[in-house]
């Protein structure tokens, strides 16, 4: 065996590979099949999940707002959710519009989701994640609002 403080041990000359165990062949074969999906079955994403990824940030700027009741961090958070959060979403909505209409005259849906299509998963998600953004949006307002007034009595002080 080959060590990094020394030379290798002695007898052995690297040819001697036969005796180390191996993995068994029902294992090897299992690995191929790990794979779920193909690239072909993978859709394209929407144009608008691209920067909806970037609805992270506005989470990151309140946490940083927290330690030391930093107004303008919070500012900046409300802002950005705006931004990064809400109108993305909004844009999402209009544009899978077409394909829910066509899903709701029609009953035509080209992508599936779980077993459904994909159309009505998305505008799922969107109203939960509406939601959710309406609620960090509605709290981060009256964390502002106490934030704000605290730090208007200590200047009266």
């Amino acid at each position: 065996m080959a060590s990094r403080a020394g030379p290798r041990a002695a007898g052995t000359d690297g040819s001697d590979f036969q005796h180390r165990e191996r993995v068994a062949m029902h294992y090897q074969m299992s690995v191929g099949h790990l794979r779920l999906l193909s690239h072909d079955q993978v859709a394209m994403p929407y144009q608008w999940e691209y920067p909806y990824l970037l609805s992270i940030v506005p989470s990151l700027l309140g946490l940083l707002s927290f330690p030391r009741n930093n107004i303008s961090y919070l500012v900046l958070s409300m802002i950005s959710m705006g931004l990064f959060s809400i109108a993305p979403l909004i844009y999402g909505s209009m544009e899978m519009f077409p394909a829910a209409q066509q899903l709701y005259r029609h009953g035509k849906a080209y992508r599936f989701l779980f077993g459904f299509s994909a159309v009505s998963v998305m505008y799922l998600v969107l109203v939960l994640v509406v939601q959710v953004h309406a609620w960090q949006l509605y709290y981060s307002k009256k964390l502002l609002d106490s934030w704000f007034t605290s730090t208007q009595e200590k200047k009266h002080k």
